[in-house]
């Protein structure tokens, strides 16, 4: 009987896993519904006529950022993160010429960021992260003017310590 139970209970659970998977599979035919969540949009094939031109670029920093979160005036954790921003086509090259300043100011809105919590808890929330790409993107504009149209934040991690 002490061998079989824990037999009997895995056999359970994987029963109820694929019962489950089985249940909850999602329906066959996605192409007739974009939005999960609202009515039925028809499919439309892609031409080249129907795409508008795009005059941006996105020109991805060289190197991630990496952020200490003090506490209790001990390093608690690491920020890992990584920026892409966006320029008028045609004026990536000033960016990377002016990296260095950008990569500057960007710390320097960081250190803020993490120094006010905003790295601490649910740092990923859209209310926390939209208050630092807005910090980002006026900083960027301040120093460099129409040359940094947005910042968009391409990965993010923190790492306890």
């Amino acid at each position: 009987m002490g061998k079989i139970l824990p037999l009997l209970l895995a056999l359970i659970g994987i029963g109820a896993g694929v019962g489950a998977g089985i249940l909850l599979k999602p329906a066959e035919d996605h192409a007739e519904m974009d939005n999960p969540c609202g009515e039925p949009v028809p499919a439309k094939a892609a031409s080249e006529e129907e795409m508008e031109p795009t005059d941006v670029e996105y020109i991805k920093l060289n190197n991630q950022f990496i952020v200490p979160v003090v506490s209790e005036a001990k390093v608690a954790s690491m920020m890992v993160i990584a920026l892409s921003v966006e320029v008028p086509e045609g004026r990536s090259e000033e960016v990377y010429s002016r990296e260095p300043k950008l990569r500057d100011a960007f710390l320097q809105v960081f250190f803020d960021h993490a120094n006010l919590g905003g790295f601490t808890g649910t740092f990923t929330s859209s209310r926390n992260l939209d208050v630092l790409r807005r910090a980002l993107r006026e900083t960027a504009q301040s120093h460099f003017g129409d040359l940094v149209q947005d910042v968009l934040i391409t990965d993010i991690a923190r790492q306890d310590v």
